[in-house]
């Protein structure tokens, strides 16, 4: 997570058992000097949930399809969701090849985490990368992305013309905003090995260039794990060039032995070819002679393409020797390089973990709309103020945060696209939704707790209820009354007053809240 200044304004304390909450956000720095840019998402409830299983399935029904011919260019996929873009020249050797990644203007995508779950899955089904290095390059890929957002130049200068054709000033690269993603996105996937692909099929020195990683680095945590994760690849590609370049130069030494006696067998069909030309013009007549020399002429040919074919062959694996071996080469240095980055990238993380635990931590609520409102929450260090981790949740609609056990109960989300207004648990430790409701909230329903319970409002199709939860968020009862959106709710021994939907007060039977008080 990003810095986070906290605002004298906006900033409300906390006390033990009731907080709020806070945005969670990737923040970048793009290319542009000192400019910082975020990756703005959804992060509440959902009226419908898919899987992660299901969401990586999207990528893999488009990576099982270019799989199946890899050196072929074509457009697979749901153009109005998501499609790939195969732009492929295996005829042209300069610059690179890609995939482009199209999301359609119907996509209700709203988070990073899902487009990098597609991302991943279309790795692994398309060149089949493992799922925890697909993972890794997802990263990597969004953020490259990111930082190249709308820089069609930059594209220009490292893909082939099969790639910058389909690509548009507005729309190549990625967006920060998931508002922009729908209809305005061509995610680049540069691919360095298309043809043999394994661990090089994607070029990890390109979408870890020093904007990229200078990037990640803008992160609390400096993105550690993900950048550990891709040395790891690094090391892996640049042990596995090592040794095709071994077998390369192994194979054109021992082809270069059979070279030597192709070369004698070329000179004694040669000296055949001459004699046997030079017997058939001293007797044209001889038609034996004719023929002989017509074979052994034939013969020379023959030889001659043989050892033509070998020398070939012997440049292409001498070839492949020589730019296997720079890419082993190359890995190795990018490898140990941002190993020694990241050793001092961890000693800094240690060093600001241990100055917060020595200065203890508190939750403070911040707004971060006046006009809906929205709210987030912070954990801080309470002696300098600044903020140690942002929640993702950034979306929260109650003012307050009850703490339960090692989560925070509330009510966060927003009608809208996917999005739902619920009661929802958030984990303390990471801050981010563990639970949700089945029933939407209203968005100005007030939380309050009593006891064990916990009362708000419930939307159903546009009339409310006043509902009892347990704290496991299980709808306990419902008021039969209709109420007010907003209506205040009052516990008073065993009353619960609301405000009707007629404006009128209605007093609930606190122990069967579906009837009113005396009924």
């Amino acid at each position: 997570m990003k810095k986070f200044f906290l605002s004298l304004v906006s900033l409300i304390s906390f006390s033990s058992l009731l907080v709020s909450l806070e945005v969670n956000t990737t923040e970048l720095k793009s290319l542009a000097e000192n400019q910082e840019i975020e990756f703005i998402n959804y992060e509440g409830p959902h009226a419908v949930i898919n899987t992660a299983a299901q969401i990586k399935g999207i990528g893999s029904e488009i990576g099982i399809q270019v799989a199946e011919n890899l050196e072929k260019a074509d457009r697979i996929g749901n153009i109005s969701r998501y499609s790939i873009i195969h732009a492929v020249d295996t005829g042209v050797k300069e610059k690179l090849d890609a995939d482009i990644l199209v999301i359609g203007s119907s996509s209700q995508l709203d988070h990073i985490k899902n487009l990098r779950r597609i991302i991943s899955g279309y790795l692994s089904a398309a060149y089949n990368y493992s799922e925890t290095d697909a993972d890794t390059l997802a990263v990597f890929i969004t953020v490259y992305n990111a930082v190249y957002r709308a820089q069609l130049d930059v594209f220009k200068e490292k893909y082939k013309e099969a790639v910058v054709s389909h690509l548009d000033l507005q729309n190549c690269g990625l967006s920060v905003d998931y508002h922009d993603w729908p209809g305005k996105t061509q995610i680049v996937i540069p691919l360095y090995d298309v043809t043999n692909g394994g661990l090089s099929t994607i070029d990890t020195s390109v979408i870890s260039d020093k904007n990229v990683v200078s990037s990640m680095k803008e992160d609390d945590d400096k993105n550690i794990e993900s950048r550990k994760n891709l040395v790891d690849i690094k090391e892996r590609e640049a042990e596995t060039a090592n040794e095709n370049a071994k077998a390369a130069s192994k194979q054109a030494a021992e082809d270069n032995k059979r070279l030597e006696e192709e070369k004698a067998r070329t000179e004694d069909a040669k000296r055949d070819a001459e004699e046997k030309q030079k017997i058939a013009e001293q007797n044209p007549g001889d038609q034996k002679a004719q023929k002989d020399a017509d074979d052994a002429k034939k013969e020379l040919e023959k030889q001659q393409k043989a050892e033509k074919e070998l020398t070939e062959k012997i440049e292409k694996e001498r070839e492949t020797a020589s730019k296997q071996q720079t890419l082993a080469d190359k890995k190795d240095s990018e490898a140990q390089i941002e190993r020694k980055e990241i050793a001092g990238d961890q000693i800094a993380v240690q060093t600001a973990a241990a100055e917060n635990d020595a200065a203890g931590s508190d939750y403070a609520l911040v707004i971060i709309d006046e006009k809906k409102p929205l709210l987030k929450i912070v954990r801080y260090n309470k002696l300098s103020g600044k903020a140690i981790k942002n929640s993702p949740v950034n979306v929260i609609r109650s003012r307050q945060m009850i703490s339960i056990s090692d989560n925070f109960l509330t009510i966060a989300g927003e009608n809208k696209g996917n999005g739902a207004v619920k009661l929802v648990l958030i984990d303390k430790e990471n801050m981010e939704i563990v639970s949700e409701s089945e029933e939407i909230i209203a968005d100005n329903s007030l939380l309050v707790q009593d006891g064990s319970d916990f009362y708000c409002v419930i939307n159903e199709k546009g009339t409310y209820h006043l509902a009892c939860f347990d704290s496991n968020l299980k709808l306990k009862s419902k008021s039969v009354e209709k109420v007010k959106a907003g209506t205040p709710i009052t516990v008073t021994g065993n009353a619960i007053a609301v405000t009707g939907a007629d404006g009128k007060i209605k007093v609930l039977n606190k122990t069967n809240i579906g009837a009113l008080l005396g009924e």
